[in-house]
C-alpha cells in the first residue's frame, strides 16, 4: 500500500496522485467528511469487485457513491422536482440519500431498483469527484464487522496481511470524532431513516 501524507504533500499533489491511480483501476483509502473511506472508479466493475474482497463484504450489500453535484446524481437516480429540495439542503454532507436508480451503474450499487448517493463535503474528495470528473465508490474503509477508521493508522491496521489492500492512502491522521453518514430512503413517504 502507498502513503502519501496530505501535509506533507499538499492537497493538490495528494488529488492528482490519488486521480492518477484512479484511472489505472486502483482502490484509494482517503480521508472523507465522516470516516476514511475507500475509493474507486464506480463505472470500474474489476476495481469495485476488489472492494467487495478487501472488505469481507457480503455481496448482496450494495455501496453507495460519491457524486460531484446533483447533476451528476441526476445521471444515475431518478430525483423528482419535489425531492430536488431536500437534497439541496442535505447535499453537501453526511447524509446518503436512497434514489429510484437508473441502473447505470453495475449490480453492485443496487438493492430493489435503488441506489445510494452522497456530496460529501470535504474539500480533498470534492476536488478529486470534480477532476475525475465520474461517481467514485463511497464506502468506509474497513474490513466488514470492524469498526470505522477515523485514522489512517487505523487504516494500515486493519489491512495489514490480508491478501486484498487499498492500493493508496491518502494519510490525513487522525479526523474529527465521527460516524458514517446517516442513510434515508427519499424513495418511501414517509422518508425512512436506515441508518442514523
Amino acid at each position: 500500500m502507498e502513503v502519501i501524507r496530505v501535509h506533507e504533500s499538499g492537497v493538490t499533489e495528494a488529488v492528482e496522485r490519488a486521480q492518477n491511480a484512479l484511472k489505472l483501476g486502483k482502490v484509494v483509502a482517503c480521508p472523507t467528511d465522516t470516516v476514511y473511506g475507500l475509493l474507486a472508479d464506480a463505472a470500474n466493475q474489476e476495481a469495485v469487485a476488489r472492494i467487495f474482497q478487501m472488505k469481507g463484504r457480503e455481496r448482496g450489500k450494495p455501496l453507495s457513491v460519491f457524486v460531484k453535484d446533483i447533476a451528476a446524481a441526476k445521471e444515475l437516480a431518478e430525483i423528482s422536482v419535489e425531492q430536488e429540495p431536500y437534497l439541496r439542503d442535505v447535499w453537501p454532507g453526511n447524509v446518503t440519500v436512497l434514489l429510484e436508480s437508473k441502473h447505470k451503474l453495475s449490480e453492485f450499487f443496487e438493492k430493489e431498483g435503488k441506489i445510494g448517493i452522497r456530496i460529501p463535503r470535504y474539500p480533498l474528495v470534492n476536488e478529486l469527484l470534480e477532476k475525475f470528473g465520474k461517481p467514485l465508490t463511497g464506502t468506509s474503509a474497513n474490513v466488514s464487522g470492524q469498526p470505522p477508521c477515523l485514522d489512517s493508522k487505523e487504516v494500515l491496521d486493519q489491512f495489514r496481511g490480508r491478501e486484498f489492500q487499498p492500493d493508496v492512502l491518502l494519510g490525513a491522521g487522525k479526523l474529527p470524532e465521527a460516524r458514517p453518514s446517516t442513510v434515508i430512503d427519499i424513495t418511501k413517504s414517509p422518508p425512512e431513516i436506515l441508518r442514523a
